[in-house]
């Protein structure tokens, strides 16, 4: 039975914050089938950017649901950098380090297009003044521009950012390390400077500066002994341009800015990324020094990650636990976000003494491997989930964008159906994908009760690649392999996870599907029809 269904709630989820990571949440919510109320503070969107660009995986998650187009014409970049220290991320099959000079405020701007247009209700002007979660669903109360208003909810999630209000009320406790320096972040108008595209370390702190339109530079500014306590968000222009003079001795007299902001190098992580109806994403749940374009991308993939997991929840196909395995796999890459950000603060921002770290790391960036490694790291091109067990290297990890080819009995093009594909257009409607590439009927006919949430497809890829061993593949909504068959293997121990009642037992399975049954069960809850 569908949540709310005898229960007094006004929507599915309520989504708390229309950034990034709240907008891509809504849109996923709304392709499993549930209702969204995104409630935002800010009555219209400010048009500032922090971020400018995403990852290579966040690129992903954006063309598995056939957004990427909606950007216009992108600029992939080879380069990446750790710590300042530049490196090519090619040195990785197929890999780049993402998309670059992509303004959040476009990001922001097709997120709440398509969410909008897929059905979310969003609601700008509502700031969170109150909630309570008492067991069978989640009630606030907003200041709005009509008055004090109240919404309840089966679920909640906060993605409002690094000073969560959500987190805050709903008792979240939030461990780390508390900031050590202050840095500046202005777009400057009106003055020449001279571009430091990976940073300048000077005797008294560290500078950036790029262009990001005719008469408009990005600045960044740290200086060293800039006290990193508490302090009100705003800042003037005139603060920014003072610590640049001091650390450059250059001038930006005369000049202004389109914004300024700060922000720090506190380094925190929830415990848990969920307290029984309300869940944290994106910044909510982890704050970091912004070393290499990691927070939005780290956010859009927690939305990703949890947003089909919800939308099963709320319409019952899928047990509340299911919502569990959110935390169980994106507390660690937040771990690792953390781990690596840090580290590159001691080698970016540290002075004198941290110059023999900073000549290790050049040293050892020559080796291929660990440039494999840093790139696997800051572009999230390791995450790999824990899904069961299995030999397929794929197993845990995203499905690779390729193109592929309805197959035939024969197993070559299907005449009946030629039309090309690939496994990211699989992935737009957001369901489960099967995917056979060695005509198995035996597989196919284990998924024909899902029929209503997997999509099962015969198709030969054009090239295997990483698909070379696999026979066939189930992949989740949000394109992570769950179950995998290959060429020498036959699937038949259930995946770790709870016990399902309606699994096939791997004894009675003489056709080796009882992994895969199992797999369904643990991803897809109990078949209407079994």
């Amino acid at each position: 039975m569908r949540f709310g269904e005898g229960d007094a709630v006004d929507t599915d989820v309520i989504v708390v914050g229309a950034g990034p990571t709240g907008l891509m949440l809504a849109g996923e919510l709304r392709l499993g089938g549930a209702r969204v109320v995104v409630v935002e503070k800010l009555p219209e969107p400010t048009g500032q950017s922090r971020g400018l660009g995403f990852t290579a995986r966040a690129m992903e998650v954006f063309d598995q649901r056939g957004l990427l187009p909606r950007f216009g014409p992108l600029e992939k970049s080879p380069l990446g950098h750790f710590g300042g220290i530049q490196f090519d991320y090619t040195v990785l099959e197929d890999a780049h380090f993402g998309a670059r000079g992509v303004p959040q405020s476009q990001t922001e701007a097709v997120l709440e297009e398509w969410a909008a247009a897929l059905g979310a209700d969003i609601r700008r002007g509502w700031e969170l003044t109150k909630l309570a979660e008492d067991g069978i669903g989640v009630e606030i109360v907003a200041g709005t521009p009509d008055g004090e208003q109240r919404l309840r909810a089966a679920y909640l999630v906060g993605c409002d950012g690094g000073q969560s209000a959500v987190r805050r009320m709903a008792g979240f406790d939030f461990p780390g390390l508390p900031a050590t320096r202050r840095m500046y972040l202005a777009d400057v108008t009106g003055c020449t400077i001279r571009p430091r595209f990976l940073g300048e370390r000077l005797e008294h702190g560290m500078v950036m500066a790029a262009p990001l339109a005719p008469g408009v530079d990005r600045i960044i500014v740290c200086e060293h002994g800039e006290p990193a306590g508490d302090r009100p968000e705003a800042v003037e222009f005139e603060e920014v341009a003072a610590a640049w003079e001091r650390i450059t001795g250059e001038s930006l007299a005369g000049g202004g800015a389109d914004w300024v902001s700060s922000f720090t190098d506190a380094t925190r992580q929830v415990s848990r990324y969920r307290r029984g109806r309300v869940l944290l994403a994106g910044d909510a749940a982890h704050v970091h020094l912004p070393a290499g374009g990691q927070g939005l991308s780290t956010g859009v993939q927690d939305a990703a990650n949890l947003g089909w997991k919800l939308a099963a929840t709320v319409r019952g196909d899928a047990p509340d636990s299911l919502l569990d395995t959110y935390h169980d796999e994106r507390h660690p890459v937040g771990a690792r976000l953390l781990m690596n950000t840090r580290a590159q603060g001691m080698v970016f921002l540290g002075g004198s003494e941290a110059d023999p770290l900073r000549a290790l790391f050049t040293e050892l960036m020559e080796l291929p491997e660990v440039r494999r490694h840093l790139a696997g790291t800051v572009g999230h091109l390791d995450v790999a989930y824990d899904l069961g067990p299995g030999t397929h290297p794929l197993l845990g990890r995203r499905l690779p964008p390729r193109p592929l080819h309805p197959a035939g009995p024969d197993g070559g093009a299907d005449q009946a159906d030629p039309a090309p594909t690939s496994t990211t257009d699989l992935l737009h409607p957001a369901r489960g994908v099967l995917l056979d590439l060695t005509d198995q009927p035996e597989v196919r006919a284990a998924a024909a009760p899902w029929a209503d949430r997997v999509n099962v497809v015969r198709a030969a890829p054009d090239h295997l690649g990483v698909l070379a061993g696999a026979t066939a593949l189930l992949a989740r909504p949000d394109g992570h392999v769950a179950w995998t068959a290959t060429g020498t293997d036959t699937p038949g121990a259930a995946p770790a996870g709870p016990a399902d009642p309606g699994a096939t037992p791997a004894s009675a399975d003489p056709n080796g599907t009882a992994s895969l049954v199992a797999a369904l069960h643990r991803w897809f809850g109990t078949p209407e029809v079994a």
